[in-house]
């Protein structure tokens, strides 16, 4: 689906704010927003109904690449996202959220029920650039790779959750992709992003 056309207002509606924390590019309320966005598009689903997919400030409306995780009582219940930039990153949450809860192939379709709990965090992703395999930071750096028709993609914070070393990490974007664990070693290309992660646990976000 394409983002609106309408352009936004160059002043910053209420919730929206032009400068984040100085460590993060997304301030407590603009998370804030993303989150309870990305709720709101799962049970809008379920109920059939609109809801406005219209950034509401401009930072919200740049477009952006990003990924919706969804737990459920702390197992994961499904995650989509969009590696490079399709639609404004306020479209995207909400379209990824549907996505995380109603078309990951390996989850079953989320339930009302289940909704009610659903935890959220949300991946918003840097632009895709090369890197070399010495320079990959564990924590810092998700990857792509990609060989031919194969492609391969995990977060930033995978190896963290799995205690990865640098070569584990790179060996398991491959066979993400499909490919031997030393395509990275052989021929694939590698791609670094970084990403903003936060989620409903977060204690700074502004409720």
């Amino acid at each position: 689906m394409s983002p609106p056309r309408e352009n936004p207002p160059p002043d910053l509606r209420p919730g929206c704010h032009s400068v984040a924390a100085p460590q993060n590019e997304f301030s407590p309320e603009e998370r804030g927003l993303l989150l309870k966005l990305a709720h709101e598009a799962i049970v809008s689903a379920l109920e059939h109904r609109e809801i406005s997919l219209v950034a509401p400030c401009p930072h919200l409306a740049a477009l952006r690449g990003a990924f919706t995780t969804l737990y459920y009582r702390g197992e994961l219940r499904g995650c989509v996202g969009y590696v490079f930039p399709v639609s404004s990153l306020y479209r995207t949450v909400a379209e990824t959220a549907r996505g995380a809860a109603f078309e990951d192939g390996r989850f079953s379709p989320v339930t009302p029920d289940e909704a009610r709990e659903l935890k959220v965090s949300l991946s918003i992703l840097s632009p895709v650039t090369p890197i070399r395999p010495e320079d990959v930071e564990i924590g810092r750096h998700g990857l792509l790779i990609t060989h031919g028709g194969y492609r391969g993609l995990l977060l930033p914070q995978v190896p963290i959750e799995h205690g990865w070393d640098r070569v584990t990490f790179l060996e398991q974007t491959c066979k993400k992709a499909g490919l031997p664990p030393d395509a990275w070693q052989t021929g694939a290309a590698i791609e670094a992003f970084t990403a903003e992660v936060f989620g409903d646990g977060d204690r700074e976000i502004l409720r």
